[in-house]
């Protein structure tokens, strides 16, 4: 069993309320627009982190995390990318990655929107956390947490913060 907290969009941001919302996961992923290489390690140093970049991290961020990860953590097969749509819209090279590594959880960032959707057609669970950061489109700052379980997804859980800065 394993705790996830997922996150993205932080856009340099990672302050006490996304801290105490991890505090008991196990790991962090961060689905892109990170912001910085020096956030990313910040967040590493909380919490080990796995992390793709979006397209506003710089080449720093870009030489470290990769743009796309697939892997396989608690018998679930996980593609995780910065841009990548949702079920029935989905980016043609996630749609590509989507059919080659049948992924049973799909995370993707960028549109700065929760979003938690089953896809049956390609039988996974989707996930966008939101926007986690101070910048972009969003109204209100989102991140997830959730358990994998031995080939199951479950207790996942929605924080929301106003978009605003403080602890």
């Amino acid at each position: 069993m394993k705790k996830i907290g997922l996150l993205s969009d932080t856009h340099y941001h990672f302050d006490d309320k996304l801290r105490r919302f991890f505090a008991d996961v196990d790991e962090l992923w961060h689905a892109g627009d990170i912001g910085s290489l020096e956030l990313a390690d910040e967040i590493a140093a909380f919490k080990p982190l796995r992390a793709v970049s979006g397209n506003c991290d710089d080449f720093h961020v870009r030489t470290i995390h990769p743009e796309m990860q697939c892997f396989t953590e608690e018998r679930i097969v996980v593609l995780m990318m910065h841009i990548g749509g949702y079920p029935g819209n989905y980016a043609p090279e996630a749609r590509r990655l989507i059919e080659m590594h049948r992924p049973k959880l799909f995370i993707s960032g960028h549109s700065h929107i929760l979003k938690v959707m089953n896809d049956r057609h390609y039988d996974l669970l989707h996930i966008n956390p939101g926007g986690a950061g101070l910048r972009g489109i969003h109204v209100v700052r989102t991140a997830v947490r959730f358990v994998l379980d031995n080939g199951n997804i479950r207790d996942l859980e929605v924080g929301e913060w106003a978009k605003k800065t403080g602890g």
